[in-house]
């Protein structure tokens, strides 16, 4: 079975298979394709968020990252959707915890913000959730995110691509937090980043990449 996912970034996410294909197993061949594929440094710099834009962060193919607005890959996006269901893709995984427009597709598509939103909803009795996020910018969007599924909400900034001790940092600052729930709401940040916040906080944690990699397989299992 094949499983498709589009990153808002550059593909293929080497960062990120390592962490995901042992879910899949080696039945499921992953296919992948990235909104920002093709275009230049240049190209991507043109894209900088604009005041009151939806900001995103994603890895490039060099490893570095790049920060961007989401209404310049909206339609990129589609595109991606639409090629990789032609290739076959049983089910679509979009590579991002961001909020997008419904894509249209003929087969399931997997938007893990959704998701973590359902699941962070059910395992917080109090309503109290502590939201790692990949940049400063991004923490009022955090705010706006959560606030209709949470009652308290406390986000921190850690550059998924950028050293493991900004990781170390937030989970520093989060420590002390009186909550029931961490959510990792990057497809960015890895099963390790994962471990370090975990041992922190002392709190459970949600992976988005993993969240992600599971209902994908979840979805697949009703298909065969």
């Amino acid at each position: 079975m094949k499983i498709g996912a589009v990153t808002i970034g550059q593909s293929p996410r080497v960062d990120v298979t390592p962490d995901i294909m042992p879910i899949f197993g080696d039945e499921v061949e992953l296919l992948q394709m990235g909104a920002l594929d093709g275009l230049s440094k240049e190209d991507i710099a043109a894209m900088v968020p604009r005041e009151g834009d939806y900001i995103l962060v994603s890895r490039l193919n060099d490893g570095s990252f790049a920060k961007f607005s989401e209404s310049y890959i909206a339609e990129r996006m589609q595109q991606c959707v639409t090629a990789l269901e032609e290739q076959g893709a049983a089910v679509i995984m979009v590579m991002c915890a961001g909020e997008f427009p419904l894509f249209k597709a003929r087969v399931p598509v997997i938007y893990p913000g959704k998701v973590l939103d359902g699941l962070a909803a059910a395992l917080t009795p109090r309503k109290r959730l502590i939201v790692i996020t990949p940049d400063e910018q991004q923490l009022s969007q955090a705010y706006r995110h959560w606030g209709p599924v949470m009652d308290e909400i406390y986000p921190f900034a850690a550059n998924p691509y950028g050293p493991m001790s900004e990781v170390e940092e937030a989970a520093a600052k989060a420590k002390d937090v009186e909550a029931d729930l961490v959510v990792m709401d990057c497809i960015g940040f890895s099963v390790k980043a994962k471990e370090i916040v975990a041992k922190a906080t002392g709190l459970p944690v949600l992976l988005c990449r993993t969240v992600l990699a599971r209902t994908a397989c979840e979805v697949l299992a009703g298909l065969q």
